[in-house]
């Protein structure tokens, strides 16, 4: 591949690419439960495929977790909101406003975009390890000293406009298993993404707990299905023929892996 059409492919990445978790006893589900789910490509489910045409761009999947709950449980009540893309700003700006009084359970995942990891993912697969890390580094500095405040202003919206409902804070898995024979990007790249991506569900727990929202986290359960794994993979490697999907969650992934711990956490 000439490195032109690379170069495409890696800038496509940086476009489409929409990524771009206090533990609480979870009530019981409840068949009278009115659930709203939040987030972004994580919980529209980008990568799973099965996308509703009313979703647009924003591509929500019906292989996503909050569907496979809507599927399994039958709340009362499902919509989903999640669109591919969306920062912390943006589900403010567009996605609060499905919630109400009467919502009782909500599920949201975001973060990643915010401390851009599409354009993180570019770095490491154009320019090596060197520029990996110091985006990689860059990311962590803007995360530790931004994110909280993000996610606070989430979670504060969320409850103001569903003050009785059960919020459960929806994390991200590592991507890489370390240690491995791995075609790609370097050990030191991987292991520094995996630093970043740690550092984020970390900074997320941190902010649900002092919310008083429910913390679903989701790295254990994709151990052993991660890329470089042996296992089968429950993540998109790089895609050359689909650069939207890269790093996202096939639709194992979502119902081998997210389903089940959004379903324990939720009750």
């Amino acid at each position: 591949m000439r490195r032109s059409r690379f170069v495409t492919l890696a800038l496509s990445l940086a476009a489409s690419l929409g990524v771009t978790l206090g533990l609480a006893v979870p009530a019981q589900a409840s068949p009278s439960d009115q659930y709203v789910a939040l987030g972004d490509s994580y919980a529209s489910g980008v990568g799973a495929g099965n996308y509703t045409a009313e979703s647009g761009s924003c591509q929500r999947s019906t292989s996503a977790y909050p569907a496979l709950y809507n599927t399994n449980i039958k709340p009362a009540s499902y919509r989903s909101v999640a669109c591919s893309g969306a920062t912390t700003t943006s589900v403010i700006n567009t996605q609060l406003s499905a919630l109400s009084a009467s919502t009782s359970l909500v599920s949201v995942t975001v973060g990643g975009n915010d401390v851009g990891f599409a354009n993180i993912m570019t770095t490491c697969v154009l320019y090596g390890e060197t520029q990996c890390v110091a985006a990689i580094q860059a990311a962590e500095d803007k995360a530790r000293a931004q994110l909280p405040g993000l996610l606070a202003n989430v979670y504060n919206g969320i409850r103001g406009r569903a003050p009785s409902a059960r919020v459960v804070v929806v994390g991200y898995p590592v991507f890489y298993q370390l240690g491995t024979f791995c075609a790609g990007l370097s050990a030191t790249s991987r292991a520094k993404i995996n630093e970043g991506i740690n550092l984020v569900d970390d900074i997320t727990r941190s902010a649900a707990v002092a919310a008083g929202f429910t913390f679903a986290d989701v790295r254990s359960i994709f151990v052993g299905h991660q890329l470089c794994s042996y296992g089968e993979k429950w993540l998109h490697a790089l895609n050359y023929l689909d650069i939207g999907i890269s790093y996202h969650p096939t639709a194992a992934g979502q119902s081998g892996g997210y389903y089940p711990v959004f379903r324990s956490a939720a009750g």
